[in-house]
């Protein structure tokens, strides 16, 4: 860990939380990532190696707890850590409204849908299980199709098709998808200009953007 030779409090503080992917680590763990594969898909730029240690780092500084059972490693904030929640909050906060630009290598189809899986509202779902496939352009073709699928309270992402039938489908580019998620723009607006087709029984595509719905950053407000 370097060092920036200051006494200053905040100093002290950037010299754990200024390195590369850290505090993007401590975002994951406070979304409930606890395991290191599940941490992974939230990074999925990150090298394995990178973000072992990283979490050896937090752990050393005490922000981590790291708890193994049976040979597998559970991964959680400590209070010290916990109290990173704000800090991370008005950093997303502020991305969100002053850092616009979207550029094609921030596009990756595997941490939108995995984001998109932790918060869709599933007490809005039916009861019984259900699966939305997605169709995404500009993605290379392995990466291209995706299954959200909610049964019994729980989400699930997978990109090899689960042989669940699709209750609906949602066809559209990445960037579009994600800059919906983002709040970039609203599903009403992307589904009227022909961005974004739904196929499905009318009810249903009718209730896929409320299911689904958009990340809590697009409810944060923006300059003119």
């Amino acid at each position: 860990m370097s060092s920036y030779g200051q006494f200053c409090p905040m100093a002290k503080a950037m010299e754990l939380l200024d390195e590369r992917w850290t505090l993007l680590v401590i975002r994951e763990l406070l979304l409930g990532s606890t395991h290191f594969n599940d941490l992974r898909r939230g990074v999925p730029r990150m090298s394995p190696a990178l973000l072992s240690k990283r979490l050896k780092s937090l752990t050393r500084a005490c922000v981590v707890d790291r708890i193994e059972i049976d040979g597998r490693a559970t991964y959680s904030l400590t209070e010290c850590g916990q109290e990173l929640a704000g800090v991370v909050t008005a950093l997303g906060a502020w991305g969100a409204r002053w850092v616009g630009e979207l550029g094609d290598e921030d596009l990756d189809p595997h941490l939108l849908m995995w984001d998109i899986r932790r918060t869709i509202p599933i007490d809005l779902w039916p009861r019984s299980r259900t699966t939305l496939a997605f169709v995404l352009d500009g993605v290379a073709a392995r990466a291209s199709r995706w299954w959200l699928v909610v049964a019994e309270g729980q989400a699930d992402v997978c990109d090899v098709d689960p042989g669940y039938e699709a209750a609906g489908t949602v066809e559209t580019s990445l960037r579009t998808l994600t800059r919906i998620w983002r709040g970039d723009v609203g599903w009403p607006h992307a589904v009227l200009d022909g961005s974004v087709a739904l196929s499905g029984p009318a009810e249903m595509r009718r209730a896929i953007p409320r299911l689904i719905g958009q990340s809590p950053a697009a409810l944060i407000a923006r300059p003119a």
